[in-house]
Order: C-alpha cells, then sequence, then structure tokens
C-alpha cells in the first residue's frame, strides 16, 4: 500500500534477509517509541533547567514518559498555576499502583495542597506526601525521581538533614540531574555543611549554566567562601 510501511517476515525471508537480521529489524522498530519519548523527556528536562518553564509545559505530548511529566508539572507550578500542575500530576496518578510513579504523582499533589494558610490542613497534606514519596522510593529505590520527590517533601517540612540525604540520592543515581544538585545545595547549605553544599552548587552551574538560580547559587557561593 502506498505511503504505508507494509513490513512482514515472511516476505523480506523470501527477499534474502536471514531471521536474524529481520529479528533485529523488528526490535529496532519496538524500540522506537520509546526512544522519542526518552529524546522527549530530555528536551522538557533541558528546558526546565534553563528557565524555559512555559515552553516545558508546551513541549509535553500524550505519549511523553512518567519523567517528563514530572518535570513539566514542576514547571507549571514553577509558573504559578498549582491546579494546572495537580493535572499534570494526575496522569502520574493514574498510572497502576505497583508503579512507583504513581506514588510521586499523589506526593506531588498532596504537596502543592500543603501550601495553604491553614496550618492543620497543611501538615496533614505534608504527611500525606511524605508517605506518599517514601513508598514510591521503596517501590523502586532506583528512581532518581522518587528520591527527588522526597527531599522536597522534606525540604518543605524543613528536615535539612533528611532533604539533603534525598537529594544526595537522587544525584548519586543520576549526577546530571541538575536540580537535585540545587536543592541538595541548598539542603546542606540550611543543614550548616558548606563544603556539602559547595559540591552540589559547583556541579549545578556546570549542568545548568542559564539557570534562574545561578545568580542566588553564585551568591551563596561567594559569601561563604568569603567566611
Amino acid at each position: 500500500m502506498s505511503g504505508l510501511i507494509d513490513f512482514q517476515p515472511q516476505r523480506a525471508y523470501n527477499h534474502g534477509m536471514t531471521m536474524k537480521q529481520i529479528s533485529t529489524i523488528l526490535l529496532i522498530l519496538a524500540l522506537l517509541p520509546t526512544v522519542a519519548r526518552a529524546q522527549d523527556a530530555t528536551e522538557i528536562r533541558r528546558l526546565f533547567e534553563g528557565g524555559k518553564n512555559q515552553q516545558a509545559v508546551q513541549a509535553l505530548t500524550g505519549e511523553a514518559a512518567p519523567s517528563a511529566i514530572f518535570v513539566a508539572a514542576l514547571a507549571q507550578e514553577k509558573l504559578g498555576d498549582k491546579d494546572k500542575a495537580k493535572e499534570i500530576y494526575q496522569h502520574l496518578v493514574d498510572l497502576q499502583e505497583s508503579d512507583a510513579w504513581h506514588f510521586v504523582g499523589a506526593s506531588g499533589q498532596q504537596l502543592l495542597d500543603s501550601d495553604i494558610t491553614n496550618e492543620r490542613d497543611a501538615r496533614r497534606a505534608q504527611d500525606t506526601a511524605l508517605q506518599m514519596a517514601t513508598k514510591a522510593t521503596e517501590v523502586s529505590p532506583d528512581l532518581v525521581e522518587a528520591h527527588y520527590q522526597l527531599g522536597l517533601v522534606m525540604a518543605r517540612r524543613e528536615d535539612w538533614n533528611a532533604a539533603a540525604t534525598a537529594f544526595d540520592k537522587a544525584s548519586t543515581l543520576n549526577p546530571a540531574y541538575a536540580y537535585a544538585h540545587y536543592y541538595g545545595g541548598m539542603s546542606h547549605y540550611r543543614a550548616g555543611r558548606p563544603d556539602r553544599m559547595a559540591i552540589h552548587f559547583e556541579a549545578f552551574l556546570k549542568l545548568a549554566p542559564d539557570a534562574p538560580e545561578r545568580p542566588e547559587v553564585t551568591q551563596i557561593m561567594r559569601t561563604v567562601r568569603g567566611r
């Protein structure tokens, strides 16, 4: 049929292709959507790390990887629209409970709900966000974003030692995750560990030279080193 890929293993075999070659082609075709989703996730994170939050949200597609959805929700939150951020997180919540991303999304929503003036309700939302983030790390110990989300929850609770530990884990799992270094540096700074802060901040400045937090990080580094 004109304009369509008509790939039939038997026909290819009859034209001189070996079964090994056919299997390789089928594998490549099967992996193409996964590769595309990974590329989309990388691009959205690049936009986010450059402070281009609106573009990061707009780059989100219907077939986006969970990691891309997560970053898009963070970008939407930075734009000040928490309701839309919660809608984006819902795509993760809709995943099965056997998937750690389900709990990452639920934690993200609850953390947004904790940003209210009613102290009792805020604490309840924070507690739920903590439970969900902790569950995510248990379901998938090697998921960078699970530890990153746990760090965000701990930072909101101003438990700087626990936040630093979570961001340390996230940046260890993926040393190229710029904002794990940023929040890791901030957490160590608040916890009174300037040596660890400096390591994270230096990595952040290299990984995200156009990040809007760059002036803040540079100023903190100068202040600490000037003591």
